[in-house]
């Protein structure tokens, strides 16, 4: 099983894997832990990444970058309006009102969705996590931005699921970081102390986020989150942009804003300028060649400059610290420390403000880029049972206040409840008790707009089917199960009618909170005690309103002062019809899928195509260099003269009718140029290697044939040997040293421009060929023989070997020659 943790980000992504040493940040194919977020449409294939990234200036149309933004937004979303005057590509509306991208590929225009883009890229980073780990990889956790609302997270979602991954859970960027940060502290208060409280900023390119989040050991509590969406790393780069776009407007006469290729150039190079004015005070050069119109341009700032320019943006970082420290309802003495991720926090004005915040210096123990990945590598060993990971539980929060409404017999007609409170924890479940005779509808929405990034409050309509009165024409009792699940999407997750349950109650009632084991993995267990017991498929004796001592709403209803009656209790599962916002059908996305899969073949036999291209022309040009090289004196005149021709009609093919050609044609080109080729090849090589060869079958020979002289010379170490096993070794000696000489004689014979008389691979067969015959007979050892007793000592009459039998006379020791028998005082043995 796959232990992967992926960190999608607006501007580069990074992959984080568990290995038997830990957590390791992988690498893509270009050597890079930092892959770009960046896809590229061409006529032929799709290029991702780093590849991507090089095509944003020459095929700024078709490179998509900055999409993270757009999942599950509408094409008429002001957010969406606003980008798309900035934007290179061009955006388009789906007919679902979604948006759309539009670019040209396989020379036809087409509309991907954001969730296709966003699964093109996963798909480039899934196969850099195959290629580190060396095997499939399926499962995965991948972070959000904590703001992110039900549609963002299920069309990420989405985009998992056409990239091939199982998403096990989708969590927020800071409670990452939170568990990459806690899970390794060996020092964490106990249950019973005070928890250790640490803030928690992330700024990246185009968000910043804030939690504070409670440690005690083996577990994490996310206490408040905030964020600013719109706050981040390119809001710097385009106050430096709109700079000298004015600048070189008055200086050089030039429209920058006018020219989408010059204002990307822009864009790159003054984001390198800020990242320096971060590490400088000092006034810095920005010099571009070729700018515009063949003009080259020039200008200076330093880090005061770019303060004042950015002072509106600096004064936004305060707002989401105040903000977190006001919910958690902590004071600046309760935190223990301020850490600090994500590129724009190394803007030294960003850290400032968070020191005058917090009172606190900041700490940079995180990797400022990896952070958030490895903290989603290690969620994923959490979750996974391939990795035996220390017990870490994870109680993260959510974000805005979520509200069902349904109609109701009151007044106005509609009742209404707010199920989730700001911050309220997650993942959780809640049951709520209604009184309904027929099917009935309910409406979730976010009840705080003002807070929401998002123009639309709907969550999602779920309808609770086939709910009938009691026999006695009574409300039926109808409970119904909502949660915030490990990925932070509110569903209705289920719906039971209670049949025969005496009394009619208020409309609706929501069962108190149950206590909550805060792990993700045990997040059904013991969350909603209130059902699970006293309810099943069939009947069955229980107490009036007993499925559970916590169920408060029910004990109302028993009698005051005497024994509670016993009822039968029926409880029917109803099915529900929920329709979110935004999401996919299933017919599309899985239409979506086959398309993915399709895109990956064609880019795999473009790559295959390209690679055929490419030994052609590295073949033409590795043998013209090695015709007048090393390959010189191996082949005559007239055909060097030929094969050079050959070489250079295959070159000027290549690159006019060769250019564009099957995969066919050009491995059939290498083909022939390889009749031609291999041969000198073959003869260089034969040349080089045939003396090496030919001296070590020499070493050989003469092994053996001193050998055969010790033999014959009596040498003790062989009179064990046959002289018929002495006399095949003989045989084979001289044969081959009769074959080595004629092989050499007539190789002698040769030039080196025809084909070798023998082969290396000849030789290297003749010399196993003496070893096989050989080497056997020489090692073979002395035969075993069984040691005679020792008789040196035999002038004393001393017996050191064993007795034939217990009752065998022992002669004695060296003070005299008696005899005595075993056992007896007078024998001595030393």
């Amino acid at each position: 099983m796959s232990v992967v943790g992926i960190d999608v980000g607006f501007q580069n992504c990074y992959i984080a894997v568990a290995r038997s040493g830990g957590i390791e940040t992988v690498a893509n194919e270009y050597s890079d832990r930092c892959t770009p977020a960046c896809v590229s449409l061409a006529s032929k294939n799709r290029m991702i990444g780093n590849a991507a990234k090089s095509q944003i200036i020459t095929n700024f149309k078709n490179t998509v970058h900055g999409f993270k933004k757009f999942h599950g937004r509408a094409f008429d979303d002001p957010f969406v309006q606003a980008e798309k005057t900035k934007l290179p590509y061009s955006l388009h509306k789906l007919n679902n009102g979604n948006t759309g991208i539009k670019v040209r590929y396989l020379d036809e225009d087409k509309v991907f969705t954001v969730e296709q883009i966003a699964g093109m890229l996963l798909t480039k980073l899934k196969e850099t996590s195959e290629s580190a780990l060396k095997k499939p990889v399926v499962d995965c956790v991948i972070s959000v931005p904590s703001f992110f609302t039900d549609a963002e997270r299920r069309s990420v979602l989405d985009a998992s699921q056409i990239a091939g991954l199982n998403c096990l859970r989708l969590i927020n960027d800071t409670t990452a970081v939170a568990l990459a940060y806690g899970i390794y502290k060996q020092d964490l208060p106990t249950p019973e102390e005070r928890p250790r409280n640490v803030v928690f900023v992330d700024m990246g390119h185009s968000s910043f986020q804030v939690s504070i989040t409670a440690f005690h050991k083996g577990k994490l509590k996310v206490l408040a989150t905030a964020f600013d969406p719109h706050l981040g790393g390119r809001n710097f780069d385009e106050a430096v942009v709109d700079f000298f776009c004015k600048e070189f407007k008055g200086k050089y006469k030039l429209n920058v804003r006018d020219n989408p290729r010059a204002l990307l150039r822009l864009y790159q190079e003054c984001e390198k300028l800020k990242k320096l004015m971060s590490a400088n005070s000092s006034d810095l050069p920005l010099n571009i060649e070729c700018f515009m119109n063949d003009i080259d341009v020039s200008s200076r700032m330093n880090r005061g400059q770019f303060e004042d320019m950015c002072a509106q943006y600096l004064m936004r970082v305060e707002v989401p610290l105040k903000a977190v420290l006001e919910q958690s309802k902590l004071s600046r003495d309760d935190i223990y420390a301020v850490e600090i991720v994500g590129g724009a926090t190394r803007i030294p004005a960003v850290k400032e403000r968070i020191t005058k915040v917090f009172c606190k210096d900041v700490s940079t123990t995180l990797n400022a880029d990896e952070a958030v990945a490895r903290g989603c590598a290690l969620q994923c060993a959490i979750l996974s049972p391939a990795f035996k990971v220390r017990e870490f539980s994870i109680t993260d929060v959510v974000p805005f206040p979520i509200t069902l409404r349904w109609k109701s017999p009151t007044d106005d007609g509609l009742g209404e409840c707010e199920v989730f409170g700001k911050n309220h924890a997650s993942p959780f479940s809640k049951v709520i008790t209604f009184h309904k005779k027929e099917p009935f509808n309910l409406e979730a929405f976010y009840s705080s707009p003002q807070d929401l990034p998002y123009p639309d409050q709907r969550i999602g309509f779920f309808s609770v089917q086939n709910v009938v009165p009691q026999p006695d024409g009574d409300s039926s009792k109808v409970k119904v199960k909502v949660r915030v699940n490990v990925h932070g999407i509110f569903s209705v997750s289920s719906a039971s009618l209670i049949e025969k349950q005496k009394g009619e109650g208020e409309d609706m009632q929501i069962e108190p909170e149950p206590v909550v084991q805060n792990d993700s993995r045990a997040e059904d267990q013991a969350k909603m005690q209130v059902d699970q017991e006293g309810q099943s498929q069939g009947e069955q004796q229980s107490e009036d309103n007993s499925s559970s001592s916590k169920e408060g709403g029910e004990k109302q209803d028993s009698a005051a002062g005497g024994s509670k009656p016993k009822v039968k209790v029926k409880s029917i599962d109803l099915p529900i019809a929920a329709n979110s916002i935004r999401q996919l059908d299933s017919d599309v996305l899985n239409n979506f899928v086959e398309y993915e899969r399709q895109m990956i073949i064609q880019d795999k036999q473009v790559k295959e195509l390209n690679d055929a291209k490419n030994a052609v022309e590295e073949y033409v040009y590795d043998l013209r260099d090695k015709l007048c090289g090393i390959y010189e004196k191996f082949i005559t005149e007239e055909d060097s003269n030929r094969l050079t021709l050959m070489l250079e009609d295959t070159e000027n093919w290549l690159y006019e009718d060769g250019e564009d050609q099957p995969k066919q044609v050009y491995e059939e080109k290498l083909d022939a140029l390889k009749r031609l080729g291999q041969p000198i090849q073959d003869r260089h090589r034969q040349h080089e290697d045939r003396p090496r060869a030919f001296e070590e079958l020499g070493k050989k020979v003469q092994l053996y044939m001193k050998f055969a002289d010790c033999y014959k010379q009596k040498d003790e170490r062989y009179l064990h040997l046959t002289a018929e096993e002495m006399g095949t070794v003989e045989k084979c000696v001289s044969e081959c040293m009769a074959w080595m000489n004629s092989k050499m004689n007539a190789q002698s014979k040769l030039s080196v421009t025809q084909d070798p008389a023998v082969k290396v691979e000849e030789i290297i067969a003749k010399i196993q060929e003496v070893e096989n015959v050989c080497h056997p007979v020489m090692t073979r050892p002395m035969p075993t023989v069984d040691e005679a007793p020792d008789t040196s000592d035999q002038n004393t009459g001393a017996h050191n070997g064993p007795t034939a039998n217990p009752g065998a006379e022992v002669k004695g020791d060296a003070k005299g020659s008696q005899q005595s028998k075993p056992g007896t005082k007078e024998m001595e043995v030393d």
